[in-house]
């Protein structure tokens, strides 16, 4: 086929790529990881989610805290990354060794993607990487929490199977007004050896 200026291409254009997508639990972080994780961390606590703090605490204060977090043996660090960009993190907290009769269940907290990486699956993706390092560390349960106006988050969490146990009406202190939260746990199952259910004596 040709036009007023000559042949005209009928060959498709190219796709856009899919972003990749990664996960992983970190020991250590570089100074430009760090950077992008307090940016995300931050952009995550102004839009009202993700974290305890309702205001932006800044880098050094940021740096302070997740330095901490990987000092800490019964914490463990994730972080999400859109393209190779760290854009969101979650912890992973196991009981103190002391803690035998708990020893079964881990905790998911601090489980955020920040607002301009949202949309391609990632925070899916990161609890099911939390749910599985747990599992291979023999823990049952996962337990998490979460305020009542984390909507987005209530919905992806009742979706992946956590199921709510009990709400807290005076959870926490928001701008002055007192906010619910949400209480809930999600069974896992090993790798190997004993169900779940016959643990718990199903």
């Amino acid at each position: 086929m040709s036009g007023p200026k000559g042949p005209i291409s009928l060959a498709a254009s190219p796709l856009p790529r899919p972003p990749e997508l990664s996960v992983e639990r970190v020991t250590e972080l570089d100074d430009h990881d760090m950077a992008e994780l307090c940016e995300a961390t931050d952009a995550a606590i102004i839009e009202g989610g993700g974290f305890g703090w309702v205001e932006p605490q800044g880098r050094a204060a940021l740096q302070r805290h997740f330095r901490g977090v990987l000092l800490v043996p019964e914490r463990e660090l994730f972080i999400a990354r859109l393209d190779g960009m760290v854009v969101g993190s979650a912890q992973l907290v196991r009981p103190p060794r002391n803690n035998e009769a708990q020893a079964f269940g881990a905790t998911l907290t601090h489980a955020y993607i920040a607002p301009y990486a949202r949309g391609h699956g990632l925070a899916r993706l990161m609890i099911r990487r939390v749910e599985e390092r747990a599992a291979s560390l023999g823990h049952r349960v996962v337990n998490l929490d979460v305020r009542e106006t984390q909507t987005t988050a209530i919905a992806l969490f009742e979706a992946l199977g956590y199921e709510r146990w009990g709400t807290h009406p005076a959870y926490a202190r928001v701008n002055g007004r007192t906010v619910a939260g949400h209480y809930y746990y999600k069974l896992l199952e090993p790798g190997r050896g004993r169900s779940t259910g016959q643990v718990m004596g199903r």
